[in-house]
């Protein structure tokens, strides 16, 4: 039945989170109940739809579908009542939401707008309902339309009328007040609201994220650089994904824009830029997004970048902003584009209400907009476009393109093209030859086939038959082409040696032994040798180039490094070797440095091998480049280069039109190593939704939660990190993966141990212990959550978690893991401290301070000998705890904290004991 099939509908919308599936569920339950007659259950649909359309910023749908629902209900309460009774929608709490949205146009006029908010008092009226909903809707109103006094009357009215079923949230009103506060110059009782609404952890629809926007200038007016930083992360990040938060994106841009992370600005305002025009009836919006992108562009036009380009901005479905364009919009002159617009909507609504206030906002927003501060929010540069290199002569053309040959990158056929007008006869064959090998590399074979009759008219032309025939022979072969049969054709031009001209012997011999170094190394070895020999003997320049690039490679593919290493150096010091087999050859030997664990030698590689690309222009190598030179940088301990790179790949795929995923999810790790757990959440939050789009595998995408979850917690939300552990575990479940759902489980146990819910973090590391025990080469895992278990055992007062910790430190020291089964020793004093066994404790901790001792680690000893003597200090044994403490201090000499903390607690023993003068030649320790 039709009826079924909607109710089951209304199921699926109500947990299906807003968005173009719920949407399309909202529509076919309403098209369902048209067709059906069934005027109750269309009600019951179209008060989901003014529901979903608020969320989601679709103004109009909300309007219309809101202004049937209220008809209806007013001709017939008892068949459409204002509440559903089902928590899914009520028509007078949607009565709050319409005020708003048509004065966020000045399409409608103010008698409109008053009609509506009568029409909304005398409803609540008529329901029974309290004045406090109509009061906050009449207070925004004024201040919006710029009646700051009558505005003023209300929120002071606003604040003695109680609260009812019906009021906004606390966290919208206090939002809203504080938005208010600001606005009438009072930041200091606006920042304390929005402390309020954050403290107390108030949310709803679009908060904490628009109060944490608005408390963003005054945050910086304050100095309270730290609160904005945090503030500004964590607005962005919530509000980011849902086009109707684009008020508050305005905020975050214009704070970065004035805070000297012009490149994030400009990241942000394209990232954005489409959201204009999303809501045709949210010119409120359209207002601040336009203000908020002038001042972005502005700024970067003032950092040295007014020409550079504004991607996006020349989109056909931003022409009615912006008006047509000759060509992509560059950031000066878009910025003044976007201002006069910003000037028009402002007066319109201003004509519209009958006051200046938005004028007034808008000039604040442009003062605003000249405020400078250092607040470096990461290391992500400010570039210009990559442009397409100028080459200056028909040389340099047949140069770039030979180089980008000799590289592999895609862009050589487009650039042997180019070069082949102004040619020598000479050099058109050399073009020819890096065409065949990019339609080769293609695998298009067919337009490889006449490319290489090309190249065999240029080389005849060119008085050069004897290699023309031979080459008409081989065919394909000789560019890689690779099939049995090209390898026999290979093989018989070296048996008739006498026939093949040297220098193309040495060639075949070179691609024959690429063809065959996987599966006969030592044939392939022979084959290169001789071709060096041959090389040498010759004399020729680019048969020198070709022999090094193939015997480095196939070296460093057999694992012959030091071999690799002088065929490259010696290369490197060849001054006539061009700029892409250089750039190869740094790339090979960065990734050889690399598996040596010479980091920094690779970095130094692949930093020069990513300017070479540069300079080549070629954008579509250019990615995998930066990739490595921070892939190294993070293996030498240097996350803090590692992210500048990764940011430099980011924005070369991005130009590129590549997917930026991997790069994203690598550079938020190295974000996360380098302190920046904030800005790594926020990616880590774009890689999970863009892995979900694409269906990526169970287990891939837990193990982005993984990191997003050690990014929660030490950006300071371990709630956040709570979920994002527990529903890793179940991709990792899901995509039958035990040991990554262990691993998850155990630090989900871990957090929850640290604050206390003990029960739920035993029943997590109890399920980890379980399944490490099925997986006989995970014994690091089980070590590692009997440990845990152990401790939260000790903190339930169970005596079983001294058999845990015995047996996990049985297992560390069977994998000789001394460190580990040291730290489990610890664990296990305190265990047996809490369990009451002080004696116990105090020898079990000597135990593990002397386990760290011997792995060099002596700030943990120092700490597991702290433990030891507070234990004694506690049972009343304050002398026995004086030697420990003097050896914390030895152990802790270039330890300061550790020191201190030693100090101090042993000088309040010491005046306990009686003994001021050695308390205060202790105590002098903490002034030093």
């Amino acid at each position: 039945m039709t009826s079924d099939r909607i109710l089951e509908l209304f199921e699926q919308i109500d947990r299906t989170p807003v968005g173009i599936e719920e949407r399309a569920l909202i529509n076919e339950a309403i098209a369902l109940a048209v067709e059906a007659g069934d005027e109750p259950l269309e009600y019951r649909a179209r008060m989901r739809l003014t529901s979903s359309a608020c969320m989601s910023g679709d103004t109009e749908a909300m309007l219309t579908s809101f202004a049937w629902c209220l008809g209806k209900h007013d001709d017939d309460p008892e068949r459409f009542p204002a509440d559903l009774g089902d928590e899914t929608a009520d028509l007078m709490w949607q009565f709050k939401w319409m005020a708003d949205s048509l004065a966020a146009s000045p399409a409608f006029d103010r008698e409109q707008i008053s009609a509506v908010l009568d029409d909304m008092e005398n409803h609540y009226r008529a329901a029974g309902l309290g004045q406090s909903g109509v009061l906050m809707a009449r207070f925004e109103n004024a201040w919006m339309a710029g009646r700051l006094d009558e505005a003023e009357q209300l929120r002071t009215k606003l604040e003695t009328t109680p609260r009812d079923s019906h009021s906004h949230c606390e966290a919208c009103v206090r939002s809203v007040v504080a938005g208010y506060l600001i606005d009438t110059d009072r930041e200091d009782e606006a920042i304390r609201l929005v402390e309020e609404l954050v403290e107390g952890d108030f949310s709803c629809g679009e908060e904490p994220e628009h109060a944490l926007a608005r408390s963003l200038v005054p945050y910086l007016h304050a100095g309270e650089y730290d609160k904005a930083r945090l503030a500004h992360l964590r607005s962005y990040r919530l509000a980011k994904d849902n086009a109707d938060n684009l008020a508050i994106v305005a905020d975050n841009i214009v704070f970065c824009a004035i805070t000297g992370n012009e490149a994030r600005a400009l990241s942000l305002v394209e990232r954005h830029l489409d959201w204009l025009a999303h809501d045709a009836l949210g010119v409120d919006g359209h207002l601040s997004a336009l203000t908020a992108f002038a001042i972005a562009l502005e700024a970067v036009s003032a950092a040295g970048h007014a020409d550079t380009i504004v991607r996006g901005a020349d989109s056909d479905r931003l022409r009615a902003f912006f008006g047509d364009h000759d060509g992509p919009w560059r950031a000066a002159e878009l910025a003044a584009v976007m201002r006069t617009e910003a000037e028009r909507i402002a007066g319109e609504f201003d004509r519209r209400d009958g006051t200046d206030g938005h004028r007034r906002r808008l000039d604040r927003a442009w003062a605003v907009g000249q405020e400078r501060y250092s607040l470096p929010l990461s290391a992500e540069p400010l570039l210009p476009r990559v442009a397409p290199v100028a080459a200056r002569s028909a040389e340099e053309l047949v140069q770039r393109a030979i180089d980008l040959g000799d590289y592999g990158a895609s862009e050589a056929l487009a650039a042997a093209d180019a070069a082949l007008p102004g040619a020598t006869l000479e050099q058109r064959a050399k073009l020819h030859s890096a065409r065949i090998a990019a339609l080769v590399a293609r695998d298009d074979l067919e337009a490889a086939q006449a490319a290489l009759q090309d190249r065999l008219d240029a080389l005849r032309a060119a008085g050069r038959d004897a290699e023309a025939r031979v080459e008409e022979r081989a065919g394909l072969a000789l560019f890689g082409r690779g099939t049995p049969d090209d390898l026999e054709t290979l093989r018989a031009l070296l048996a008739d040696g006498e026939s093949v001209p040297p220098r193309l012997h040495a060639i075949v011999e070179v691609v024959l032994g690429m063809a065959v170094a996987e599966s006969d190394p030592e044939t392939a070895r022979g084959l290169f040798d001789d071709a060096r020999d041959r090389d040498a003997a010759l004399g020729d320049d680019d048969l020198r180039r070709i022999v090094t690039l193939a015997r480095a490679s196939f070296q460093g593919a057999v694992g012959a490094f030091d071999e690799c290493d002088a065929t490259i150096t010696a290369a490197l010091e060849d001054p006539t070797l061009g700029a892409g087999a250089r750039a190869r050859l740094l790339g090979l030997r960065a990734r050889m440095r690399g598996g040596q664990e010479r980091f920094l030698d690779g970095v130094a590689d692949a930093d020069e091998l990513c300017r070479i690309l540069v300079e080549l222009d070629a954008r579509s190598v250019l990615p995998g480049a930066y990739v490595l030179a921070a892939a190294l940088n993070e293996d030498a301990g240097a996350p803090g280069e590692a992210v500048a790179r990764y940011r430099f790949a980011e924005r070369a795929a991005t130009e590129n039109g590549d997917s930026v995923t991997a790069v994203q999810y690598r550079l938020a790790r190295a974000l996360l190593a380098s302190g920046s757990a904030d800005e790594a959440a926020e990616l880590l939050v774009n890689v999970y939704s863009d892995e979900t789009d694409r269906e990526e595998p169970a287990a891939s995408r837990a193990q982005t939660l993984m990191l997003l979850a050690r990014a929660f917690e030490d950006a300071g939300e371990p709630g956040r990190a709570v979920g994002a552990w527990d529903f890793a575990a179940e991709l990792f479940d899901e995509g039958e993966a035990p040991v990554g759902r262990a691993n998850a489980l155990l630090s989900h146990g871990r957090l929850l141990h640290r604050f206390g819910e003990f029960d739920d973090a035993l029943a997590s590391l109890e399920t980890a212990v379980a399944i490490a025990r099925t997986e006989p080469d995970q014994g690091g895992l089980l070590a590692e959550a009997r440990h845990s278990e152990g401790q939260v055992r000790a903190a339930r007062g169970e005596q079983e978690a001294l058999t845990a910790l015995d047996e996990a430190r049985e297992i560390a020291s069977g994998l000789g893991a001394p460190w580990l089964a040291a730290d489990i020793t610890d664990s296990r004093a305190r265990a047996l401290a809490m369990l009451g066994q002080a004696d116990e404790a105090v020898a079990t901790a000597l135990q593990a301070a002397d386990g760290f001792a011997e792995v060099g680690d002596a700030g943990s000893a120092g700490a597991s000998e702290l433990f030891a003597a507070r234990v004694l200090t506690q049972h009343e044994r304050a002398a026995d705890a004086v030697p420990l403490y003097r050896s914390v201090m030895e152990r802790a000499a270039e330890i300061p904290p550790l020191l201190q903390v030693a100090a101090g607690e042993l000088g309040d023993v010491y005046e306990a004991l009686g003994r001021p003068a050695e308390a205060a030649e202790v105590r002098s320790l903490l002034d030093a």
